[in-house]
């Protein structure tokens, strides 16, 4: 393998460019010419691919955010827009490609390698950690550690004002960011999707917290759940007490990588080079335990990573 190629699609996550280095200097490194592909699926299709050099990813592991850059694409859902893009790779004699995302990514790697025989290693890059088959995905440690530095910013002036927060995080129908925030800033509540809650009883429980004098009160919403907005003005209706609202939105995508997802990427782009290198296609990077493996696509696409309930319960034994 002379040529392989390397992108980012859907949201972008902090770590994907010490990923994209790792699989630059890992290529060359291999006598391997690597390309990038901007702007996913979209550059994909339109041949917005050029060679990337080492100085070209230079001083680019500590970037949050994707410099090869992200979009979404329609276009590649249809047959013609899928053979656009395999022709832009054949024109070029391309012979691997690389795809850093999360699930929407790796259904179209999927669909590459089984519809069109192309040689294709996913890696996981999503915040939300909602990805099977790995124990974390690249971005997660990042977003959560923005998550708790806001909260706890906000836990600050919220006992300054006898107040009740409720921070809605992200993490669509995956509840992971929110349970784990609320556990590491010591949080009231949480509410995540995977699991039913009771509004009213999470308002008498912050209701006898006042009562016991203590000063404020913190509720995570994952949003997910639904809005932390909404839920809000049940608070003020039903609770009577004062309740201030915060989104904590794209900040928590934003920002440096920490050294875990530096790690974790450099580790999963080397392992994605080498995996192609050996022959490896249709799989994606995966932490187990302290090991970088691969798993397959297809195992990693029909299920659904499940919430910890033991963790959940650590949370509400902590809320006290």
């Amino acid at each position: 393998m002379k040529k392989i190629a390397v992108m980012t699609s859907g949201g972008d996550c902090p770590g994907m460019n010490a990923a994209i280095r790792s699989v630059v200097r890992t290529g060359i490194a291999n006598d391997i010419e690597v390309y990038g592909i901007r702007q996913g699926y979209k550059g994909l299709i339109e041949g917005n691919i050029d060679v990337l050099t080492s100085r070209e990813v230079s001083n680019t592991i500590q970037r949050g955010g994707t410099f090869l850059q992200s979009a979404r694409c329609m276009e590649f859902k249809t047959e013609a827009g899928q053979k656009q893009g395999i022709e832009e790779l054949e024109k070029r004699g391309i012979e691997g490609l690389i795809v850093i995302g999360g699930d929407g990514s790796l259904t179209g790697a999927k669909i590459l390698h089984e519809k069109y025989g192309i040689k294709i290693i996913g890696m996981p890059g999503s915040i939300d950690n909602d990805i099977f088959g790995t124990n974390t995905s690249i971005g997660v440690d990042t977003a959560l550690n923005n998550i708790a530095h806001a909260v706890d910013m906000i836990n600050e002036t919220a006992s300054s004002h006898d107040r009740t927060f409720l921070i809605e995080v992200m993490g669509r129908n995956c509840g992971y960011l929110a349970l784990m925030s609320a556990i590491a800033c010591g949080a009231e509540a949480v509410m995540v999707p995977e699991i039913e809650y009771n509004l009213e009883k999470i308002i008498d429980k912050i209701k006898v917290r006042y009562e016991e004098g203590k000063s404020r009160s913190i509720v995570i919403v994952a949003e997910g759940a639904g809005s932390a907005i909404d839920f809000g003005k049940a608070f003020q209706l039903i609770g009577g007490f004062d309740t201030r609202i915060t989104v904590l939105g794209h900040l928590q995508r934003g920002g440096s990588p920490t050294v875990f997802d530096r790690i974790l990427a450099t580790r999963m782009g080397a392992a994605a080079v080498n995996g192609l290198v050996e022959g490896r296609t249709g799989v994606m990077t995966a932490l187990n335990g302290r090991d970088i493996g691969y798993v397959d696509l297809d195992y990693v696409l029909s299920n659904k990573r499940p919430l910890d309930t033991k963790l959940l319960e650590i949370a509400e034994d902590l809320s006290l």
